[in-house]
């Protein structure tokens, strides 16, 4: 782990990211030493940087620290963290912050391999999402809605489950992102509100149109979602898992999911099973 460049494993006491979650964050997947996506990753980190203002640090840098962590890894995660660095009590942002980095690796999760083929079953999950354009689609320190969602998923001894905003629309797992396929098109909830914009995410809808396949960013229903002819739920871990049933509703198919994640991997996107 490097904490500001130098190994390390522990953090100032008044870190901002530490008392109000001020920060951003990457998940980042290695594959035989490679980090996947990379530039993408610090692409999303420069403009929530930008967005929370935050002074991001420099991106050949944090590039750099995720390579020497990396480093002969097969396949393992990095995760990159940059909060403002630290202040004093209270929320008013320091004048003159300096952000502190983190990048650290991990060990690669395993999740059952029929998660790739065949698929998951999904419920809807009892916690809402609040909707907040200005945080929406930033990958942000503050987590705690997704920490509940999650331990829904993990006591119900699921791999995943579907989030809902207070409005009731589906919005993403609680740690991937949501896309049906209906016909040629290819639907994915629209983000503006609340959600996270995952790279792989993004990678697929500016990969879509040479797929034959129509984008379409909407507020999507869950009924939307179970009615549709597939369905996939998206991370850089992960890859693509097609969805095998929603709420105790299956679906039609897995097949043009299972065609985009063997693209994916192909082009070097995600990592294969």
């Amino acid at each position: 782990m490097l904490i500001d460049g130098n190994p390390g494993r522990t953090v100032p006491a008044l870190d901002r990211g530490l008392h109000y979650g001020d920060g951003l964050f990457e998940t980042i997947a290695v594959q035989a030493g490679r980090p996947l996506l990379l530039e993408r990753h610090l692409r999303r980190l420069q403009s929530g940087c930008a967005r929370l203002d935050i002074p991001c640090p420099d991106l050949q840098l944090l590039a750099g620290e995720t390579g020497q962590v990396a480093l002969g890894s097969e396949r393992a995660v990095v995760k990159i963290i940059v909060t403002r660095g630290s202040g004093g009590r209270g929320y008013a942002p320091p004048g003159e912050p300096r952000p502190l980095r983190i990048v650290s690796l991990h060990e690669w999760p395993e999740y059952p391999a029929v998660a790739r083929t065949t698929g998951v079953d999904v419920a809807l999950c009892r916690i809402r999402l609040a909707r907040q354009p200005a945080l929406a689609g930033l990958k942000h320190l503050n987590r705690l809605e997704q920490v509940l969602a999650r331990g829904e998923v993990l006591a119900a001894g699921a791999l995943e489950g579907v989030v809902l905003d207070t409005s009731g629309f589906a919005i993403e797992g609680t740690m991937s992102n949501l896309f049906a396929i209906r016909g040629d098109d290819l639907w994915t909830p629209d983000l503006s509100a609340c959600g996270v914009e995952g790279v792989v995410r993004t990678e697929i809808l500016d990969r879509a149109a040479a797929w034959s396949l129509r984008t379409v960013v909407r507020e999507c229903t869950p009924e939307d979602i179970a009615t549709a002819d597939e369905a996939f739920l998206t991370n850089s871990i992960i890859g693509v898992w097609p969805l095998r049933a929603i709420a105790g509703r299956t679906l039609r198919g897995t097949a043009r999911a299972t065609e985009i994640a063997r693209r994916l991997v192909a082009e070097g996107a995600i990592p294969p099973p």
